[in-house]
């Protein structure tokens, strides 16, 4: 298949599944984006690098053909609707950048919020959470908000939303925690970054968890390097908090492994629900007492 953009070498209609194919490509360093359409979502590669994109897809199918069969008796359905959680926490993001305005608008939230380094090491651990709500201008929200569709949607679908968000929420504060430790004084930052990182690490180590319970090395490094490669691509641009990102992605693998097993021992759904509930308070909480 060709369209203007170059050539499509896989199409599905699950999202997580296109998720996949784009990680392994992203561990080949081979170029590439997902294309949504009338017959799902589409993997797009340049002409010139079809065969190759090919070839490493075709490759990680065999090497996967075993361990998809330890898997399948552990194989749970997940909860419906879990990955419109990431459109909703994007939407989230936006509305309350509206309310908050931006940095150079020197508002009481991000005085009261920003995860001052100095202030969070001397006590105030709620500036770790409510950092992540604040942003410094329109583009930071809007990239944010979109990587939140991609990030927070498909660690959601992985894990259910609540333990999804529950593990999102404790990798970006986390983050900012260690960040904030490493820096001492002089530091501040803001924006939801530090968990769309924590969810990259999380969505690394599943991947590497669900294949069975004694990984190859080699698949153990395909995950590694392409978690690596999304840190360098999206995480060392001009203004961004790099040291931030990669303790994001380092917690968001640990907690990432941590929460395995709800892999094949999922919540039930109402339980699942209630828990992103209490994220939300948790958050609403944070900002709570930062205005006490």
């Amino acid at each position: 298949m060709e369209d203007l953009a170059g050539t499509a070498v896989r199409v599905t209609p699950e999202r997580h599944q296109a998720d996949e194919w784009a990680v392994v490509l992203a561990a080949g360093n081979i170029p590439h984006r997902l294309h949504p359409g009338l017959d799902g979502w589409a993997l797009i590669v340049a002409a010139r690098d079809a065969e190759a994109a090919r070839e490493a897809l075709d490759a990680y199918d065999r090497e996967n053909i075993a361990d998809t069969a330890d898997v399948g008796a552990d194989a749970v359905a997940p909860v419906r609707g879990a990955a419109v959680v990431g459109v909703a926490v994007g939407l989230l993001l936006v509305g309350f950048f509206a309310v908050t305005g931006t940095r150079a608008s020197h508002s009481t939230w991000f005085e009261r919020g920003g995860a001052d380094a100095e202030r969070i090491v001397a006590g105030e651990w709620w500036r770790t959470v409510t950092a992540l709500t604040l942003h410094a201008d329109a583009p930071h929200v809007i990239g944010n908000a979109g990587a939140s569709v991609v990030l927070v949607g498909a660690v959601s679908h992985q894990l259910g939303p609540g333990v999804g968000l529950c593990v999102l929420l404790l990798a970006g504060a986390g983050g900012n925690a260690l960040t904030a430790i490493a820096h001492g004084t002089r530091h501040d930052s803001v924006g939801a970054s530090t968990a769309m990182f924590g969810a990259i690490g999380i969505l690394a180590a599943t991947r590497v968890v669900s294949r069975g319970r004694h990984p190859a090395a080699r698949k153990l490094w395909m995950v590694g390097a392409a978690s690596l490669a999304l840190l360098a691509l999206l995480g060392t641009s001009p203004g961004s908090d790099l040291l931030a990102h990669l303790f994001g992605l380092l917690l968001g693998g640990a907690l990432g492994l941590a929460a395995a097993p709800a892999l094949r021992r999922p919540l039930r759904p109402p339980v699942q629900w209630a828990l992103a509930v209490a994220v939300l308070a948790a958050v609403v909480g944070a900002w709570l007492r930062a205005f006490s």
